[in-house]
């Protein structure tokens, strides 16, 4: 990202490169003394969605991110006699969201991609999948951000600071280095502020802060998609027909050259257009058009497409969710997530699609499940 400035609210920052804008929200009202539940749930419930993106981008993961979101609002609950609002309450929440956080990461592995350990893999051979290991989890749009927001602006750096090459960033950081480059740059706390809540020096959280924005800047390096416009809506057209076809050559011809596929929980990737051509014609457990059809959705600020592949049955399945990133030269980079039903769930989409449903769907904004998920399958991977 390149260095410039940005106005949120009251606070104008410096952006250097490799991180994201720092975002100021408006503080929650006042509690009555004594606070009541029903105040407390009024002034706190607005700031769910922030948190539980907070806590996704401490850990890359959403299951994790929920659990501590809603540990975060009994903590709270438990704590508000002692809240002394010398701060205000949004201060208050994220740093109890924060602590728990680096609480739930103490001797935690942290969750990668596949393209983060290790080298391309050779599509000849057949992808097995590695359950062992935490991957990075997506994050569905429609937990975290607004349909019409009141500021399009701040929604694109909130749509920045979840990019999924952002949070694998992160992850190769220490979760105290992640906790003071979130809270400096995405929430605009000051270094007396972060230090405080984490009890560190002022001098130590500017330290740490260095040592996280070059780790960043460096594994990150890429600037943020622009947003979706007419042509790569059409793209996007496109690559889900060819999908529906069971087109494999003009799959290849919307990729680009040197695009980037890979699929957690599977650690193999590929690089290059005619490799990700020939992982999909040897491992694609599709047998012909309509075997594949794909419902539109968006994760973590990016479009994304929700496989559902055609069993022995001929019910078309939940398969696998796959996140894209557009370039002018045609997709750049495919994260295929497996997951099944559960997975879907959170994009409010059903495990198995109706026998009357047609090609090129958008997805419900329900989490509705019809019978029962399909994960990656045995011996096959590639949609």
């Amino acid at each position: 990202m390149s260095e410039g400035v940005a106005r949120f609210g009251d606070v104008t920052l410096t952006t250097p490169p490799g991180t994201v804008t720092a975002t100021v929200k408006t503080t929650a009202p006042a509690l009555p003394d004594p606070p009541t539940e029903d105040a407390f749930r009024a002034a706190t419930d607005p700031m769910r969605r922030e948190i539980l993106a907070h806590c996704y981008r401490m850990t890359g993961s959403v299951h994790d991110a929920e659990d501590l979101l809603q540990e975060t609002y009994l903590r709270a609950w438990r704590a508000l006699h002692g809240f002394e609002q010398r701060s205000s309450l949004r201060t208050w929440m994220f740093r109890i969201a924060t602590n728990a956080c680096l609480t739930h990461l103490e001797g935690r592995a942290r969750r990668p991609l596949p393209t983060g350990i290790g080298a391309p893999a050779d599509p000849a051979h057949q992808p097995l999948v590695d359950e062992a290991v935490p991957w990075l989890e997506p994050m569905p749009d429609r937990l975290v951000l607004v349909e019409t927001p009141v500021d399009p602006a701040e929604q694109a750096v909130e749509r920045d600071s979840i990019r999924l090459a952002f949070v694998a960033a992160l992850q190769h950081l220490t979760a105290q280095q992640r906790a003071v480059l979130l809270l400096r740059e995405v929430l605009a706390w000051s270094a007396a502020e972060v230090a405080e809540a984490l009890g560190l020096t002022v001098a130590g959280v500017n330290s740490t802060l260095q040592r996280a924005r070059a780790q960043v800047a460096r594994l990150d390096a890429d600037a943020p998609p622009a947003p979706l416009d007419e042509r790569g809506q059409a793209l996007v057209e496109r690559y889900v027909e060819a999908f529906e076809r069971y087109d494999v050559a003009g799959i290849v011809e919307l990729l680009a050259a040197d695009v980037v596929w890979e699929m957690p929980p599977y650690p193999a990737w590929y690089r290059g257009a005619e490799q990700v051509g020939r992982l999909i014609s040897t491992w694609c457990p599709a047998t012909g058009p309509d075997s594949q059809r794909l419902v539109r959705t968006s994760a973590n600020g990016l479009p994304a497409l929700a496989l559902y592949m055609q069993d022995e049955d001929g019910v078309h399945r939940a398969f696998h969710v796959q996140q894209l990133t557009l370039g002018p030269d045609g997709v750049r980079h495919v994260v295929a997530f497996f997951g099944g039903a559960e997975l879907f769930a959170r994009f409010g989409l059903p495990s198995v699609l109706p026998t009357t449903a047609g090609p090129t769907r958008t997805g419900a904004g329900t989490a509705a499940s019809a019978g029962s998920g399909a994960g990656a399958g045995a011996g096959t991977a590639a949609g």
